[in-house]
């Protein structure tokens, strides 16, 4: 009996692509989903899709000078919902999708492609300024706030004498009252390296030994509570970001999936201790993260250090033989997902059964 109320994932529609996607998306408060990737004569793709019943209709298709690797709606209002994109020239463009031709905003953010973008402040999530953040392969990591023309409000990058790392993902968290808000990046070596915004410091660094595809916290607008990150070698580690140990750092738990990539975490909106990793091998994973008994101890010095939970799998699904490398819970519909593959197909998921882990 436990099988059967265990969530499945279906797969609800499968749309063909003729290019590559990088990221997929769903548009806040409706049932329009986007696109981004590489068109075959390296041009950039925005592809708006609306879902309607068991198939999706294409609305419009937008065609950029340059491949478009990242998209994000977290610094945009629910009333304009603009689109925010990193591209392969190191671009940072804003785009009203109704009026695609010109973007709203636009600025040479990096010397190299954009592999990250992240936004917090709009959609009525996280407190404080609407914010963008970019990472990428030239080292840096940089904080913007759209209101202000050309430069970045915050630059994270490595410090004199330090080699260059490549940036391979970004995202805000513990934005909930005015003054705090982070970032966290994960780098192509195995670093993670959490800035403090309000300090404009570097507030925590650990190593995880391979190169980290995906961060996110559950959820961006609390007090940092957990944080997953992913890598290549197929495994992945949830810390417990509630309590920093003077020296020890953050309490984690790792889990090893498979031996291929996992590309992207994404949590479910409407509960943060379930989220799903999408993998090289053209996988899903459901996973639900339980707490310990108690979260907190105290070590011999009588400094106080976190304590990890465990993680459990719900589900597996293999869909693709392609990496699986971009996925995105819609907000609004609890269960209804869209993710994008490289064996070029966009797929409309249905996890059901969530209002029972």
């Amino acid at each position: 009996s436990a099988g059967l109320e265990r969530p499945q994932v279906v797969a609800h529609v499968q749309q063909p692509l003729s290019y590559t996607p990088f990221d997929c998306k769903w548009v806040p408060r409706s049932a329009r989903l986007l696109c981004l990737g590489s068109a075959p004569r390296g041009t950039g793709v925005i592809q708006v899709y609306e879902l309607r019943g068991a198939r999706v209709e294409l609305l419009r298709e937008i065609e950029k000078a340059k491949p478009i690797k990242c998209g994000t709606f977290g610094a945009t209002s629910l009333q304009q919902r603009y689109l925010a994109t990193g591209d392969f020239g190191g671009n940072l463009n804003i785009w009203n999708l109704e009026a695609p031709e010109i973007p709203v905003y636009s600025v040479k953010g990096h010397k190299e492609i954009i592999n990250s973008i992240d936004g917090v402040g709009g959609l009525g999530i996280g407190e404080g300024a609407p914010e963008l953040v970019t990472g990428s392969r030239d080292g840096t990591v940089k904080v913007w706030d759209p209101r202000q023309k050309d430069m970045p409000v915050a630059i994270m990058e490595p410090v004199q004498g330090e080699s260059k790392r490549d940036c391979w993902t970004v995202a805000f968290g513990n934005t909930y009252n005015r003054e705090e808000r982070v970032v966290c990046a994960g780098y192509d070596n195995g670093d993670i390296k959490l800035f403090d915004l309000k300090t404009m410091s570097l507030r925590w660094e650990t190593n995880i030994k391979n190169g980290v595809c995906s961060v996110e916290f559950d959820r961006k607008d609390v007090n940092m509570n957990k944080l997953v990150a992913t890598s290549l070698e197929g495994k992945f580690h949830v810390f417990d970001m509630r309590t920093q140990h003077p020296t020890k750092g953050f309490a984690s738990v790792s889990e090893k999936v498979q031996k291929s990539t996992i590309w992207q975490v994404r949590h479910l909106p409407q509960n943060r201790d379930v989220f799903m990793t999408s993998g090289g091998a053209g996988s899903l994973h459901l996973w639900k993260y339980e707490y310990p008994a108690q979260r907190l101890k105290k070590d011999s010095e009588g400094a106080e250090m976190g304590v990890a939970g465990s993680v459990s799998l719900l589900q597996n699904v293999t869909l693709s033989t392609q990496p699986i490398s971009s996925l995105d819970w819609s907000p609004d519909k609890k269960g209804l997902c869209v993710c994008g593959a490289f064996d070029q197909t966009l797929r409309v998921l249905i996890v059901t059964k969530l209002n029972k882990v």
